[in-house]
């Protein structure tokens, strides 16, 4: 979707959105109509119970010459101190007209003196609510097709542009991870999530190393090729690096679980749903994405985005219930469950991305137990750290975005649960404290010194409903939140 700026109102046909604070006077707000619009749009509105509450919508048909204009008159309520306010706004709006016949919208925030960050966030929750992916389909009835293509914002100052930039990179990563997710596992599997990032990156800057099954077993990494070794599809581990801080300083590390398809391997998942685990690689979406922006908008840190992927499959060759492997640390894992996969192959790109970076912060993302989705819902992800300043610095920025985390425990007693009896660590623990544990089990292969933190987004990456800044299906969870964590924490 095209966004765009300008000083006043485009000739043509387009739909016009008007926002409103709560104490605005309407009659004043819809100056530049004539009285008979004004009056008709006033009545709509009462007839609607439109109460200018956030986001909320009253429409009606105005006449403007020889046309008939749509006007949408869309509530900002009275908190302005809201960072997402303009965001659902935006997002509103285009859920509104995206299949309504309307090709252009123009939001008049004449008079409002609004900044121009506030006009950005307008055009972001506008761009992002629109966004679909209709690849797949072709036979989409003609009601069902897409029509808005652009959105205008006007009479909000010279700085938009700037500020568009920079969510314009954001909206590109969030894309990218929506894609990812989106797309079907016969279509992405490691080496093409590989090749797909490749694309989406050309040009930025970002450095690729990716590991294959040869490097990983030279190193290793027992762990993940456990994982891995009963599915025809090779595993492969992607780094990727942005040095935009101009200096040697070490980078932050970002890790994903990127298992592409999630059957459960031989301790296998009903049928039942199955085929919602193409999404099982959304923590190595969301870094993806997140790589995606940071290095869109240039940003003056140095960053690095692991993306651990595999397949978890049923074959012959396929990893048993008590199996033993050994991890790339040196540390033995008893296999109880082969459908506690995720922390399997993140235990070894964790090892791995700490000997190679010798981070400070490492944060690791994963869609990793259903137990996260039974404590929290799709409300919140949740965080576990051995850090109080780290989980303190991700929960501001998840609130800032709307990507929320809620602190979750640790602790010795839970970790006593991961014992093997015949292993260092076993890799599924009991069904109470599900998410917990297995926390506790990625904490065992944090080294020294490390500030860690692991985020559960297991009920977070997909959606069965429309959201703010989303239709059904692939969210982009997790994209915004780690650039607002790099841009307010590491750059100067």
């Amino acid at each position: 979707m095209k966004i765009s700026f300008a000083a006043q109102r485009p000739e043509g046909s387009y739909a016009l959105a008007m926002p409103l604070w709560s104490e605005d006077v309407l009659m004043d707000r819809l100056g530049s109509l004539d009285e008979t619009a004004r009056t008709l749009a006033a009545r709509s509105a009462e007839a609607q119970r439109f109460e200018r509450d956030a986001a909320a919508v009253a429409e009606t048909f105005i006449s403007e010459g020889d046309r008939v204009r749509r006007l949408l008159l869309v509530g900002l309520g009275g908190r302005r101190d809201d960072e997402a306010l303009f965001e659902k706004v935006g997002g509103a709006l285009a859920a509104k007209l995206l299949t309504s016949g309307e090709m252009r919208l123009v939001v008049d925030l004449t008079g409002l003196s609004l900044r121009g960050a506030d006009a950005a966030r307008i055009g972001f929750g506008a761009a992002a609510r629109s966004w679909r992916y209709d690849i797949y389909r072709t036979k989409l009835s003609r009601k069902a097709k897409p029509t808005l293509e652009e959105v205008v914002i006007v009479g909000a100052g010279d700085a938009t542009e700037v500020e568009w930039a920079r969510r314009s990179a954001l909206l590109e990563g969030i894309s990218l991870t929506r894609e990812l997710v989106t797309e079907p596992a016969n279509i992405i599997y490691p080496v093409s999530f590989v090749e797909r990032c490749r694309a989406a990156m050309e040009g930025l800057g970002v450095d690729f190393e990716v590991l294959d099954e040869n490097a990983m077993r030279q190193l290793g990494m027992g762990a993940l090729l456990g994982v891995a070794q009963g599915s025809e599809q090779p595993p492969r581990l992607l780094a990727m690096r942005w040095n935009g801080a101009g200096d040697t300083s070490k980078p932050i590390v970002l890790v994903g679980k990127g298992i592409t398809f999630d059957t459960g391997g031989i301790s296998i998942k009903p049928a039942a749903g199955m085929e919602a685990m193409k999404w099982d690689m959304g923590g190595a979406g969301a870094v993806a994405g997140a790589m995606r922006a940071i290095a869109g908008r240039k940003a003056k840190a140095n960053v690095v985005g692991i993306c651990v992927l595999a397949e978890n499959m049923p074959d012959g060759k396929a990893q048993r219930p008590g199996d033993v492997v050994t991890s790339m640390s040196g540390q033995t894992i008893e296999v109880i469950n082969t459908d506690a996969e995720g922390r399997l192959v993140l235990c070894d790109a964790m090892t791995w991305a700490q000997r190679q970076y010798r981070p400070d912060y490492l944060v690791d993302l994963a869609t990793l137990t259903g137990a996260m989705i039974i404590s929290l819902g799709h409300e919140y992800a949740g965080i576990f750290s051995n850090d109080d300043g780290l989980a303190e610095r991700l929960t501001r920025a998840g609130l800032a975005t709307g990507d929320k985390v809620w602190r979750m425990p640790l602790g010795e007693v839970y970790d006593k649960l991961m014992d093997s009896p015949i292993a260092d660590i076993k890799n599924s623990g009991p069904r109470e404290a599900g998410s917990i544990t297995a926390a506790t089990f990625l904490q065992r292969f944090v080294e020294e010194g490390v500030k860690w933190a692991h985020l559960d987004i297991a009920g977070m990456v997909w959606s069965d409903k429309p959201g703010t800044l989303w239709d059904k299906g692939a969210t982009g969870y997790g994209v915004a939140l780690l650039d607002r964590f790099i841009a307010d924490n590491f750059e100067s």
